[in-house]
């Protein structure tokens, strides 16, 4: 990840959640040319595509969190301090959708969605 990545306030990454992970491999691979690489993290799979050896985005099965919400792409904002910028959105009108939580070796994250409605998350990534 280069640095202007983790730059506070970049959108820093895409996250496809589905149904169905090999129909959106088989799509999304073939409509971006992207090289698709399966890695297990946690308890779940992760795909990670990347385009010309680059990570661009990640493709993962529904977490049993998301319910009955369809498949969606989602994006990440690059903050500092992830709690700080949670209690931030919601003192500027947003709602706390998935609280501040670890991705083990990536950094912390949350989901929040603007007083409009519309869901993104936020993110810290560890230093490494």
């Amino acid at each position: 990840m280069t640095g202007c990545m983790k730059q506070h306030g970049t959108f820093s990454w895409n996250e496809l959640m589905t149904t169905d992970v090999a129909a959106a491999k088989a799509f999304y691979g073939k409509l971006f040319n992207w090289e698709l690489e399966d890695m297990q993290t946690c308890d779940m799979g992760y795909t990670m595509a990347k385009a010309e050896g680059k990570q661009v985005a990640g493709i993962m099965a529904m977490p049993p969190e998301a319910g009955e919400m369809p498949p969606a792409w989602g994006a990440y904002v690059t903050v500092t301090d992830v709690e700080a910028s949670a209690k931030q959105a919601e003192a500027l009108g947003g709602k706390i959708v998935l609280a501040p939580r670890d991705i083990p070796d990536v950094g912390r994250f949350c989901v929040v969605s603007d007083p409009q409605g519309a869901i993104f998350s936020l993110i810290t990534y560890l230093e490494k």
